[in-house]
């Protein structure tokens, strides 16, 4: 098999498109698979370093609103797919899949009009403006979620296939990693806000920690790079038993599946991750996103009791203290949220995505 993948600036962008290449990999061992994108996003390193070709266009994104950088915009797009034709054209492609992202959308509309097979896939419930734009063209539209096919209506084919996640964190169990990460019989709260960190989660759970009795809980709280010294300094000379304060959560996989409840941003693949393995979650969606698509990301999973959700704004020290206080306390909620999420849960999405490929290759 022949592919071409573009997916582009942010990693819940690319991730997802690596996961469909290795899944294609798996299954065909001999395929050629090649990445477009942009040098500006973090597909230029991501991409390289596990090994994937890539070819790169120059592309920006449209302002929602009118905004004079849109006629540059729209010139960049024209060429992108001139540039996009010529790669096509000598690569030669069965199929062309998108994950989302403006460089996606120069790749696959040339691609459509070229009528090679081609498949978007959308990862959050409020579908993204490239997204909606190409499911009048493309062959097949993969949603993440059911609440998202109301958003293409006009799209040939629509399939609920789930966020393809790391294989990786279904190769643990709830046991296995507590007793490997050294966790004992109480409850096990994992909070973290991104790589960078989130300023107003640390400083509520900064609170928690800070007030909580030592032995109660055992804390992972992972601040994120920008914001460990300042938590460690607010911290003072912070020493409890079984809470332990980090930058950067290296062993995701086991951490999440140690976990009794996870405190977190609500972006998509970090959801769909928290949904597969079962768990209750407190989601504080990021307002900095586009189209606020993290607050209807968290609100599906709260409308469903699978997680609480508290918008930031609405943040409090002590209230939301208490908050997770009242979930640890309450067992049969804890296990009513774990089971409402892995309902929510689908474990085999790469897969999913991969049949969706072999049946429009065979069209």
């Amino acid at each position: 098999m022949r592919a071409i993948i573009s997916g582009g600036g942010t990693a819940g962008h690319i991730n997802p498109a690596i996961t469909v290449a290795n899944c294609i990999r798996k299954h065909k061992s001999k395929s050629e698979i090649l990445f477009i994108g942009t040098k500006t996003g973090m597909e230029n390193i991501l991409v390289p370093k596990v090994g994937y070709d890539i070819d790169y266009i120059e592309v920006s994104g449209l302002k929602r609103s009118f905004d004079i950088k849109n006629i540059a915009a729209f010139f960049k797009a024209l060429n992108a797919c001139v540039k996009c034709w010529e790669i096509i054209k000598n690569f030669k492609p069965d199929v062309v899949i998108g994950t989302g992202g403006y460089v996606s959308g120069p790749v696959l509309y040339t691609a459509a009009l070229m009528h090679i097979p081609t498949i978007i896939h959308e990862q959050n419930v409020f579908a993204g403006m490239t997204s909606k734009i190409l499911s009048k063209s493309v062959d097949t539209v993969c949603i993440s979620f059911e609440k998202s096919r109301e958003k293409f209506s006009n799209a040939k084919n629509v399939v609920l296939t789930g966020n393809p996640i790391r294989p990786e964190l279904l190769k643990t169990d709830y046991q296995s990693a507590r007793n490997k990460l050294g966790i004992d019989n109480k409850p096990f709260i994992v909070s973290f806000g991104g790589s960078l960190g989130a300023k107003r989660i640390n400083e509520c759970m900064t609170h928690f920690v800070k007030n909580v009795p030592e032995g109660k809980y055992n804390v992972l709280f992972a601040t994120g790079e920008r914001e460990y010294k300042e938590v460690k300094n607010n911290l003072g000379n912070f020493n409890k038993k079984g809470i332990d304060v980090v930058s950067y959560i290296y062993n995701m996989e086991e951490v999440m599946n140690a976990a009794d409840v996870l405190i977190c941003r609500a972006g998509a693949i970090t959801i769909s991750e928290i949904n597969a393995l079962g768990k209750p979650s407190i989601l504080i969606p990021s307002p900095n996103v586009t189209d606020n698509h993290q607050y209807y990301n968290a609100k599906l999973l709260a409308d469903n009791g699978a997680a609480l959700m508290i918008e930031e704004k609405d943040l409090e020290n002590k209230s939301f203290s208490k908050k997770i206080e009242d979930l640890l306390n309450n067992k049969q909620k804890l296990m009513e949220m774990s089971e409402c999420s892995a309902k929510m849960g689908i474990k085999n999405s790469d897969e999913i995505i991969y049949d969706e490929i072999l049946k429009i290759c065979k069209k």
